[in-house]
């Protein structure tokens, strides 16, 4: 369901590809999302006494709408933020394995579960239980705006929260299309709501009192985000932006490595928060390495056009980020090996490859969010992983060793790790998500991403009187004395 501004405020969705109108939405207003909250909010409580199995029905079912459909909702995908079909097919699958994760498993992971309690509380049955929170907010972005979107939207919904959603305006009939498609599975009420607009109405979601915000964005933005929502203490899921790392040892696989750097960084034109941004090389295979980078990403060519592997840059103000970062960098004794500052074309960039780059140059310790790589020299392991772990970030690496690579991540300060592959972790359903550091906090996908959206209560039920009765006024100096006796025979051994 779509809420719809009745002073119909409205915005053009432009395609980066074409340059033409292909969309207009309402830009909701606060009354707009507080209206939205308030139908969420009558609507919670049947949502959440559906049940677990009920609720799994509905999602499997929008799940297989959204399988049938997929060529659609991939055709949206390009048209609204220039991402290749068959890429947009690709974010897809993975989505529907998270999906089908969150409803097969909500039951298993929240339900009820009985705990052992302590010898000094044995009369108690003890147990936990995760309950929804209410209705949660989710702020989505347009990078991946099927992806990353549905790992809060269905793991929220699994738990039994009813959902506000305020997608990106530069993708907002992708998120209107998840809406209008669950809704018929589920047409008795809006469980979830899209309301389409700015920042302004993000930051009226923040401020409309809900219990929970799911948030994917730049760093900047989340912080302004966090702000909005320490108003009304709402806490917040922080997915925030990233300069992930891309390790190769001396006993590394250079074909596999290269392969894997050249998607990680100019797969979506670069536009992945997990995206790999920064090679740091064994000196030993550095010239080998790079040749095979340069090979393989000279034949990979952006455009506009089907036959292209990579689309344009969906954001046209991102272009002077991008173009700031290669001019920096070469301008500091940096060479392109690939690319460089011709290769941007309108809002077009080919793959570009730096090496020499200084560490404090924009390029290594700034989000570019493009379709570039700087390849870094290593003497040794110590160094790759001292660079590593020097940024604000801490979201994804990629480690390629035959023999070190489990050691080696064992060093880095990231939220996930895929030795010998690229971003694995993240197809993983049962894995969590999320990062550290001004990588955001909090996690999506697997038990974590259930939790995530719950409250956990814990529960007690007497079964018989204590011997040892302790929380009252009726307790005996003869009980006092035993208590002192069992805290030096439980404890004062250790």
């Amino acid at each position: 369901m779509i809420s719809t501004s009745a002073a119909a405020d409205t915005f053009d969705v432009i395609s980066p590809a074409t340059g033409q109108v292909v969309g207009t939405h309402p830009r909701g207003s606060a009354d707009d999302v507080d209206d939205a909250v308030r139908r969420a909010r009558e609507v919670a409580g049947w949502w959440a006494a559906l049940g677990f199995e009920a609720r799994a029905r509905r999602l499997d079912a929008w799940r297989g709408v959204i399988a049938r459909r997929a060529p659609e909702l991939a055709e949206l995908t390009h048209i609204e933020m220039g991402k290749p079909q068959a890429d947009a097919m690709l974010e897809i699958a993975m989505a529907l394995e998270h999906l089908a994760w969150a409803a097969k498993n909500a039951a298993r992971v929240l339900g009820r579960r009985t705990v052992r309690p302590s010898l000094l509380t044995v009369n108690q049955a003890a147990g936990i239980e995760y309950l929804p929170l209410g209705v949660v907010g989710v702020i989505g972005p347009w990078n991946y705006p099927i992806f990353t979107p549905l790992g809060s939207l269905s793991f929220a919904l699994a738990a039994g929260n009813t959902v506000v959603y305020k997608p990106s305006e530069y993708t907002p009939g992708v998120g209107v299309w998840l809406a209008q498609t669950l809704s018929e599975v589920v047409p008795e009420h809006p469980v979830l709501q899209v309301v389409t607009g700015d920042g302004s109405t993000g930051a009226a979601l923040c401020r409309s009192g809900v219990d929970k915000i799911g948030f994917t964005g730049s760093t900047a933005t989340g912080k302004q985000v966090m702000i909005a929502c320490a108003a009304t203490l709402t806490p917040v899921l922080m997915e925030c932006g990233g300069k992930d790392a891309l390790i190769v040892d001396a006993d590394g696989d250079l074909d596999a490595a290269a392969d894997a750097a050249v998607w990680g960084g100019f797969s979506n034109a670069g536009q992945t928060c997990l995206g790999v941004e920064r090679v740091y090389v064994h000196e030993e295979v550095f010239d080998r390495f790079v040749d095979r980078v340069v090979t393989l990403a000279g034949t990979i060519r952006a455009g506009t056009g089907g036959n292209a592997q990579i689309g344009p840059v969906t954001m046209p103000t991102h272009i002077d980020v991008i173009r700031r970062h290669i001019d920096d960098a070469i301008g500091r004794g940096g060479r392109a090996v690939l690319g460089g500052p011709d290769a941007i074309e309108g809002n077009v960039v080919q793959p570009t490859i730096l090496v020499d780059v200084p560490e404090d140059s924009a390029a290594v310790t700034e989000e570019t969010f493009g379709p570039t790589l700087t390849v870094a020299r290593v003497r040794d392991m110590d160094e790759a992983v001292e660079r590593a772990n020097a940024t604000r970030y801490g979201l994804g690496l990629s480690i390629f060793s035959r023999r070190h690579g489990d050691e080696i991540a064992t060093r880095i300060r990231t939220g996930a790790v895929s030795v010998n592959s690229y971003v694995m972790y993240a197809a993983v359903p049962s894995l969590p998500l999320g990062g550290v550091g001004d990588s955001g906090f909090g996690r999506v996908h697997g038990a974590d991403g259930l939790r995530e959206f719950t409250f956990p209560r814990a529960m007690t039920r007497q079964r018989f009187p204590s011997i040892l009765p302790l929380t009252t006024f009726r307790r005996t100096p003869r009980i006092d004395a035993l208590v002192r006796i069992l805290v030096r025979l439980l404890h004062g051994r250790h």
